[in-house]
């Protein structure tokens, strides 16, 4: 089931914030990540927040979940007078085009009117191959979104079947084409890497599968396996092994390799894009620690220092707002030396690197310099390939 929510501090029912965020609200770029909770069937390596038809239970339903989502946006945006328009925009899930378009747009269109879009805003879906068609997108398009992330995650059935994905790989292509004759402006695509069975030629197929579709950006993740997933107990009970360390680097490093022979350059650690402008906006937005809207069940949000996430149950998210009160479950104040590591543990991961003046002590920098992980580029601290496998331990190393 999925992970549990995080105790915190007592939020308010009236979802009232400190002054202290309210000044901050305009110094800085805004977005909002808009959680649909709704899966056809759990795969086994998600611990997201997500629920099947089966697991929803009475109180909340996907027929009335944008009425619900869209009275949050409306209690939200009277308590946050002054907050510029949304710059990025990100439905996320779950898979959210299991909503019908019609119900995507509606969302859309409450945020545009609480807070409204900028003229350039990035408005991002994500979408499996098998929930979407030539109809579905261009309504989509029509509406206002702009980017839609597909999950391919492989090309490999027996990989697919693993991970308890649905789709035929055949389908990614098609969807694919059919975004782009909707008018998409950017399109990417997700992998996994690193699946129990997968081999290396596995994986080789699932990228130069992903390149022939000519997506703009790929984002390519090693499986993690998450305690509580169906994953988890098989890897427990021996029926799967647990990913391996050497295995994961040899086809990270092949993955950047492809991309770049093909003209994408890394930006993030797990993230590639063809140039600059296909790079994921709303993405960036998080790593470089700018403020951003959570709706739905579950979803965090962070506004100047302060982090708020809401309940985690479709049913107990309805019933707060159906009674005129906050979703959100609890908030935490980060103070300045918290806010320092985490921009430190989300930049060193960017290309563009974290200017080596923001860090707590320069010093720290020549062992990992030394140690072929990094190089300074103008006044920042920039990864390596190798660098890019170590980033925790690079982090590790700047912090500790």
């Amino acid at each position: 089931m999925p992970s549990t929510l995080p105790d915190g501090d007592v939020a308010p029912a009236d979802g009232s914030l400190p002054a202290s965020v309210l000044s901050e609200l305009p110094t800085r770029s805004l977005g909002a990540y808009v959680h649909v909770p709704f899966c056809a069937v759990r795969c086994g390596y998600c611990d997201f927040n997500t629920y099947t038809a089966t697991e929803l239970g009475p109180g909340a339903s996907q027929a009335t979940y944008a009425a619900t989502a869209v009275r949050e946006m409306e209690l939200l945006a009277g308590v946050l007078p002054g907050a510029p328009a949304l710059s990025t925009v990100f439905f996320g899930g779950g898979t959210p085009t299991l909503l019908p378009s019609a119900d995507l747009v509606r969302l859309l269109d409450g945020l545009r009117t609480s807070y409204g879009l900028a003229a350039d805003a990035e408005v991002t879906t994500e979408a499996n191959p098998d929930s979407v068609t030539p109809d579905s997108l261009a309504e989509l398009r029509a509406g206002g979104f702009t980017r839609i992330s597909f999950g391919m995650q492989s090309a490999v059935p027996s990989v697919l079947a693993v991970l308890d994905r649905t789709h035929d790989p055949e389908r990614v292509p098609r969807a694919v084409g059919w975004a782009r004759e909707a008018g998409f402006d950017q399109i990417s695509l997700d992998l996994i890497y690193g699946t129990p069975g997968e081999s290396v030629a596995d994986w080789r197929t699932s990228v130069e599968a992903a390149l022939a579709c000519e997506p703009d950006h790929v984002s390519a993740y090693s499986l993690i396996v998450e305690e509580g997933t169906a994953l988890a107990r098989q890897v427990r009970s021996g029926v799967l092994p647990m990913p391996d360390e050497d295995d994961l680097a040899e086809k990270y490093v092949l993955a950047d390799e492809l991309l770049e022979a093909a003209g994408f350059g890394w930006y993030e650690v797990s993230n590639w894009a063809r140039d600059r402008a296909a790079r994921c906006r709303h993405n960036e937005l998080y790593w470089t620690s700018q403020h951003w809207l959570g709706i739905g069940p579950g979803a965090h949000a962070h506004v100047g220092g302060v982090r708020w996430w809401n309940v985690k149950h479709p049913a107990a998210y309805a019933a707060r707002l159906a009674a005129g009160e906050s979703p959100a479950h609890a908030r935490e104040t980060l103070d300045a030396s918290t806010r320092l590591v985490e921009r430190v543990l989300l930049e060193v991961r960017l290309r563009d690197g974290i200017a080596t003046g923001d860090l707590p002590d320069v010093t720290r920098i020549e062992p990992v310099l030394a140690d072929g992980l990094a190089y300074v580029e103008g006044d920042r601290l920039v990864l390596t390939q190798r660098g890019r496998l170590l980033a925790d331990a690079v982090v590790r190393d700047l912090l500790d």
